[in-house]
């Protein structure tokens, strides 16, 4: 009998057979799922067939009774809204674009979830994600590379792991294609198996975190401000609330003689700073809170393919350290909407050589 791993189950077609791979591979597996939201929030959970709500923790247990695997669900909802919900909110308030896929992986998934695979005896955590974890002898080091469906690579998502958390985690996906994937699941006869993939986030319902933050955030961050063109500083028109603004965002600005964008966020003067589409580009960052995976830390600048976001293609950058956990990134050629908040991950070729938070 191999060890004990413990499987974070979301009732969605990737976790059940990440379950299913490792009970056949001769692990004593447990399944468990997350209760994200209480019974009372009535119009998310009697709408949400997909992940986190009670349909998936459903899926979830008709997988586990069909494997033959002990089956749990946890209430994380106190520990949801304090790390991922706060976070999402907090960063909308203050100008950022978050990105709370990153933060439930490092906070939730593979932090809490993590000690209690530990304190129910699990050697490890596995989820669904289409990623590879390797130990490379000559360094001690975890590496983190892509999954073999360089489509689907969930790499991004992780580069905040840290070695103690991806000793004990495991990726059976990351080898597989995601349509190799779904055919296991058919063959596994699960019922799951053409479940359409969760939406991006799951705590918002059809993308309108507009109306989720309406209901959460001060209303000092829903105050009606200007618009200003950032050349010029001519006030274009009124804004309805910086919340609801994002770099590069197009839409809300109103009418005007050319396509004008978001380009800045003025928290201070409650303003949105915009300008033609070539005022987008840039190809410089500033990154904080970096998490080095192949090495302790940076001494001296490297060479990397760097990415600014999940679907945005890798671009050739030089990365200089300047303490403390922060960085300098310089571009080959520029990017367009580099955005606070958001992460950039490096590269190189299919390992994660690190990443960090866009200031």
């Amino acid at each position: 009998m191999k060890k004990r791993v413990v499987v974070a189950m979301s009732g969605g077609v990737d976790s059940s057979i990440t379950a299913c791979l490792l009970a056949k591979e001769g692990y004593e597996v447990i399944g468990l799922s997350l209760k994200l939201f209480s019974s009372e929030e009535k119009e998310f959970t009697e709408r949400n067939s997909g992940c986190c709500g009670i349909q998936g923790i459903e899926d979830a247990r008709a997988v586990c009774q069909k494997v033959g695997i002990p089956f749990y669900a946890l209430n994380y909802k106190g520990k949801f809204e304090e790390k991922v919900i706060e976070y999402f909110c907090g960063e909308y308030e203050n100008g950022r674009t978050p990105n709370p896929c990153i933060i439930c992986n490092e906070k939730i998934k593979f932090g809490s979830l993590l000690e209690k695979a530990k304190s129910l005896g699990a050697e490890y955590i596995a989820t669904g994600h289409y990623a590879k974890i390797e130990y490379e002898e000559e360094t001690g080091r975890y590496q983190l590379r892509k999954g073999e469906d360089r489509e689907k690579d969930q790499s991004y998502f992780l580069f905040s792991l840290t070695q103690q958390q991806l000793e004990h985690s495991l990726f059976p996906l990351g080898n597989y294609t995601k349509d190799e994937g779904h055919r296991l699941a058919k063959r596994f006869g699960l019922k799951v198996h053409d479940k359409p993939a969760s939406q991006e986030i799951c705590f918002i319902q059809n993308s309108d975190y507009r109306s989720f933050l309406k209901a959460r955030v001060p209303e000092s961050r829903l105050r009606l401000g200007p618009i200003i063109n950032k050349k010029s500083g001519e006030i274009l028109g009124e804004h309805r609330g910086i919340v609801f603004y994002t770099i590069g965002q197009r839409k809300g600005l109103g009418p005007h003689t050319k396509p004008l964008y978001v380009i800045g966020i003025d928290i201070e003067k409650n303003a949105i700073l915009v300008g033609e589409e070539e005022e987008l580009y840039g190809d410089v960052l500033i990154a904080e809170r970096v998490n080095w995976i192949d090495r302790e830390e940076l001494v001296e600048p490297i060479r990397v393919k760097a990415r600014i976001r999940y679907k945005q293609r890798e671009s050739d950058a030089t990365v200089f350290p300047m303490g403390e956990g922060v960085v300098k990134v310089k571009f080959d050629k520029p990017q367009r909407a580099i955005t606070p908040g958001q992460a950039v991950v490096f590269y190189r070729d299919e390992i994660v050589v690190g990443g960090g938070w866009i200031i």
